[in-house]
């Protein structure tokens, strides 16, 4: 078979993987799930394995332990998430008062500089953007109940993903193995090569942020609680979370914090405060977790990480977003091979480049 004629074989491989990919879509997210799962606990079970437990066992531990780490979670956060939000929800008239009335201070001392027409359209233009506003934090309320419920019914498929974690964290190095008797034997070391690096990339990637994430979690948590902001908690979790992806949840949390405090607090000092503590958190988020738990080796950029899980979301929601990392992990390795092939190819060198040449000195 000619090389041509694998490519396409490939690719018609992979254009059928995608479209039973989308076909299965709404059955798919509990596999998935319970496949990510397994990934991120082969080590632990691995180390558990060295440790002379059989792999049964060790697995039967490892998934027993995540899912009383979650349960302990959310018996610890969420009743506390619940009342703050039900507070928020029941603040958001007060807030849009405070903020109209913000608006009409500042109208107030425009009124001096302007002429009474140029005000009264400045006042006119502010109400109406200021109904958008709170009209526009209502349906995201509404739809984040929306949201709320989905979850909800989304929680039948929590009781497959610990079956399927199970049983493929049980099974994953024979199931690797297999899948190695599999790869074509002629291009079985490049594809290893590459298999390993997206394996780095991927996981040095999620395994060190979600421990960026929970610390930052930790932190604004408990920072901004102690600042006395109201919502403290549940806006330092949320800003937690979202740090998974860099830079999200520190200028999230940021924007949303510091717009509360002003509404919250009448000195200027708790709002320093409280942006002070997202600065911090940034700096030692970009000079010390990053570099420490994720690293520079693992080459995923922030705005390929934002476009890997805005382009899964809107593709396939929640099971696009699962989706993303990995894909992202594989494209961005691929592409660094096919450039490495490029620099040691006719192409770049113009037919100057032979084998026992060194492409790194060009």
């Amino acid at each position: 078979m000619t090389p041509a004629r694998q490519v396409q074989v490939w690719l018609v491989g992979l254009v059928v993987a995608i479209v039973i990919l989308y076909a299965l879509r709404a059955v798919l997210l509990p596999f998935v799930a319970g496949m990510a799962i397994a990934y991120l606990c082969d080590p632990v079970a691995d180390r558990l394995e060295k440790w002379r437990f059989p792999r049964t066992l060790a697995t039967l531990t490892v998934i027993v332990g995540a899912i009383l780490l979650f349960v302990m979670a959310l018996l610890l956060v969420v009743p506390l998430l619940q009342a703050q939000t039900v507070s928020f929800i029941e603040r958001v008239p007060s807030y849009g008062s405070a903020l109209r009335g913000l608006v009409e201070s500042l109208l107030v001392a425009l009124q001096d500089r302007v002429t009474p027409e140029q005000m009264e359209q400045v006042r006119q233009a502010a109400g109406e953007q200021l109904t958008k506003l709170l009209g526009q934090l209502g349906r995201l309320i509404g739809a984040a109940f929306t949201s709320g419920l989905a979850f909800i019914n989304l929680l039948s498929l929590v009781f497959i993903t610990p079956i399927v974690a199970f049983y493929l964290l049980r099974d994953w190095d024979p199931m690797i193995e297999r899948l190695d008797q599999l790869l074509p034997r002629h291009q079985s070391a490049t594809v290893k090569l590459l298999l390993g690096r997206m394996d780095e990339r991927l996981a040095g990637f999620v395994r060190g942020q979600l421990i960026v994430a929970s610390i930052l979690g930790v932190f604004y948590a408990t920072a901004l609680s102690l600042v006395g902001l109201e919502f403290g908690l549940a806006v330092g979790l949320l800003a937690g979370v979202a740090s998974i992806v860099p830079f999200l949840g520190s200028v999230g949390g940021f924007v949303l914090s510091v717009g509360l405090a002003l509404l919250q607090f009448d000195s200027v000092l708790p709002v320093l405060i409280v942006a002070g503590i997202f600065v911090v958190g940034q700096v030692a988020e970009g000079n010390f977790l990053t570099p420490k738990l994720v690293g520079k080796r693992v080459g995923l950029h922030p705005v390929w990480v934002i476009f890997a899980l805005l382009a899964g979301g809107s593709l396939l929601g929640l099971l696009g977003m699962l989706l993303a990392m990995p894909i992202a992990a594989v494209v961005s390795v691929l592409v660094e091979f096919v450039v490495e092939r490029y620099r040691g190819s006719w192409l770049y060198h113009g037919g100057l480049f032979t084998d026992g040449d060194d492409a790194g000195d060009s």
